[in-house]
């Protein structure tokens, strides 16, 4: 019953639904308590309702916003509070009181300060907002950015603001309950004071050395320092928040490119969730900036995602664009009809050559390169799973199989993921399997976000795979060394304590202040990748090489989890052809109940895989090629269909990515010359007359051009 509460409230645990259902109970109990009259009933109401509206807010409740969308915001439910304390006064025949007069002059002046409050902070974060923001561009040197104000000034302001009223709130009490009216007065006196400092406070950050410089200055800014960097090479990339993702897997790549790489980003959202990077990042969230920006040395444009806003760079006639996504699966995704927009689209293998031919989408064979995978470079090969006793003692660890499925996407194609008909199933029984196997699961970030029957689905199996760890570890069958997960775990602090030292940003800053300060120390960024190295180490050793895990969240990554795994359970995604590069075997579920034929033949990454319904009884198959080599008679396959997917071993993916850069970079550079060439022999064939078109002569126009004369 709680679960339903929760998930028709929309909030995130029980903790805050009962923070919501105290607030919602709280203000009539309020007004109970002033009819009665009861200053102690009144006054434990009251913190209830601060308390549970103070953690809603903190938590970021979905609650908050519907109350603001039906006239219960945060500013209405501090009115009513102050309204039904003016009632208590009134109740306790406080009337003719001084502290009655005093503490409604007082909320209406508290009130008055809201909006010049208000008003500041709107216009302080607006004078605020740059154009563009960037990171590991030099604009410090070009234009002054000030110092943002103090984030207590900024940061949940109207929250704050409206709590100044606690203490005339709490003086009032104090003198309902005595009688005595100096609580009164000094808690109203102490609320408009503070007020009144909190609103002068801002003014200073509103005038001109406080606040940076206009957009046209901050874009001439950055004119100035692409013409002096010249970028020849964009990652471009347009989004929701959830989907950077999608624009980090290629950060790796755009740093090893021969050319001077730039990536162009389009909401701010992307550029606060994107991982740290040495490559110059300018995030321009209007078109018309865009358009207007001086690109003219970028020779090759790069997209991962299909997305409206791609038009805004297409449109530009001088670089060559190309589709290079966001993965390489067998989903429809991955042949969108919108391709052809594009001057050539690359992919990893040959078989994304041959999924473009078969869907027939008008992308023609000429404008396919296939240029690997580079990141897959991080994905190590299978070296089978070490003798030893299965799951008998710490020194003899149980296979691992992970159970990384997709999302439920944006229709409801059941053959979409295997959560819905078969993520249980799957985990039940691997679970159960003996020899036992350790499972590993990792859901997609985007699982229940439009289906609450996938998130329910997904609950299930966090909840399954956590009971199967608990039961596991009472097992005396299975032994940790404890000093070694005390070590592991000592090490993780020390490790996330330097990384977050190095990757840190101060609690002032703001956009402004970020583009100005972004630079990234080249030292600083190989440390951090030493080290988030070492975590990832450090992290499998925090616990069991037999405990059963579920894994959310960026770290470890999905690439880390396939190098500790020995199998994989997926769905038709980019997963499983990342996973292929591993060598290792792997299933895929038949969600649509298509049949083994037919699943194979509509989907090429599955061709070496064992083919599982949504009962997951064809799992055995999978779990003896793990634990018993001789048997796995898909071994062969699963190399040749790596090769197919993910192009030859050799030139390495890194190489030949940068080769297919130049290439079609030198294409960008003969059309330039071209159109450079026709239009100079196009100016001299205009300043000798129309091409094609002999001027007429003096007796030919019938005498018309006569000195002094006129035709009209």
């Amino acid at each position: 019953m709680i679960s339903t509460a929760i998930r028709v409230a929309r909030v995130g645990s029980a903790a805050e639904l009962a923070a919501a259902a105290l607030m919602m109970l709280g203000f009539p109990c309020l007004m109970l308590a002033a009819l009665l009259p009861s200053v102690g009933a009144f006054a434990a109401t009251a913190a209830v309702t601060y308390l549970a509206d103070h953690y809603l807010h903190r938590r970021g409740s979905y609650l908050i916003n519907r109350l603001s969308k039906v006239r219960a915001g945060l500013s209405i439910r501090f009115l009513i509070r102050q309204l039904l304390l003016v009632l208590l006064l009134a109740r306790l025949d406080l009337s003719d009181s001084m502290v009655f007069y005093a503490a409604i002059a007082c909320f209406l002046a508290f009130y008055g300060f809201q909006a010049p409050h208000s008003a500041l902070i709107t216009l302080i974060r607006l004078r605020r907002k740059m154009p563009v923001a960037t990171r590991n561009v030099d604009l410090a040197s070009r234009i002054r950015i000030p110092d943002a104000p103090p984030r207590a000034l900024l940061n949940r302001a109207a929250e704050k603001m409206l709590h100044l009223d606690l203490l005339a709130v709490a003086g009032v009490l104090v003198t309902g309950a005595t009688d005595t009216n100096v609580y009164g007065f000094a808690g109203i006196a102490a609320t408009l004071v503070l007020a009144f400092v909190y609103v002068v406070a801002l003014v200073p950050y509103i005038r001109g050395k406080k606040t940076p410089p206009n957009a046209d200055t901050v874009l001439a800014a950055v004119d100035g320092w692409l013409r002096e960097y010249r970028p020849e090479t964009v990652l471009y990339f347009s989004g929701s928040k959830d989907s950077a993702y999608q624009v980090n897997m290629w950060l790796e790549t755009m740093e090893q490119l021969d050319t001077r790489p730039l990536i162009i980003l389009r909401e701010r959202a992307i550029l606060e969730r994107m991982a740290p990077t040495t490559v110059p990042v300018i995030c321009v969230p209007g078109g018309v900036h865009l358009m207007n920006m001086d690109l003219s040395t970028v020779r090759v444009a790069l997209y991962a995602a299909n997305v409206g806003k791609n038009i805004h760079m297409l449109r530009v006639p001088t670089m060559k664009h190309v589709f290079i996504g966001h993965g390489d699966s067998d989903k429809l995704a991955s042949v969108n009809p919108f391709s052809k927009a594009y001057d050539e689209v690359w992919t990893a293998g040959r078989a994304g050559r041959d999924r473009y031919a078969i869907a027939d989408v008008g992308v023609r064979d000429d404008d396919i390169a296939e240029v690997g995978r580079p990141q897959l470079a991080p994905i190590q090969t299978w070296q089978g799973v070490p003798e030893g006793p299965r799951g008998a003692a710490a020194d003899g660890r149980c296979p691992t199989v992970l159970y990384a499925p997709t999302w439920e996407g944006w229709d409801d194609n059941p053959g979409n993921t295997s959560i819905l008909l078969a993520g249980a199933n799957i985990v039940r029984r691997l679970v159960q399997a003996d020899p036992p196997v350790r499972v590993l699961y990792k859901p997609h970030p985007f699982t229940g976000t439009r289906s609450p029957q996938a998130k329910s689905a997904h609950e299930k199996i966090v909840a399954l795979v956590e009971k199967a760890a608990a039961e596991r570890a009472a097992d005396p069958r299975f032994t940790v060394d404890a000093a070694a997960r005390s070590a592991a775990k000592a090490e993780l602090v020390r490790i996330e304590a330097r990384i977050e030292k190095l990757t840190g940003v101060t609690e002032s800053g703001d956009e402004a202040e970020a583009t100005r300060d972004g630079m990234v120390d080249t030292a600083a960024h190989a440390e951090v990748a030493r080290l988030r190295a070492e975590w990832n180490d450090a992290y499998w050793r925090s616990f069991g090489s037999w405990e059963h895990r579920v894994i959310t969240g960026a770290e470890p990554r999905l690439y880390d989890c396939f190098n500790v795994s020995d199998a994989m359970v997926s769905d038709i995604s980019s997963v499983v052809s990342d996973f292929i590069a591993s060598g290792k075997p792997y299933a895929v579920t038949d969600s649509a109940e298509l049949g083994v034929e037919e699943f194979k033949r509509q989907n090429t990454a599955v061709r070496a895989a064992v083919i599982l319904s949504n009962s997951a009884s064809e799992l055995g198959e999978l779990l003896a090629q793990v634990t018993d080599p001789s048997s796995d008679a898909l071994a062969v396959d699963r190399r040749e269909l790596k090769e197919y997917l993910l192009g030859p071993d050799e030139p390495a993916s890194i190489d030949q990515f940068n080769a297919a850069v130049r290439g079609l970079a030198k294409k960008s550079r003969a059309r330039n010359l071209g159109q450079e060439t026709g239009a100079s022999a196009a100016a001299v064939e205009l300043a000798n007359g129309v091409p094609g078109q002999r001027k007429a002569s003096a007796d030919e126009t019938g005498g018309a051009a006569v000195k002094g004369g006129s035709t009209a």
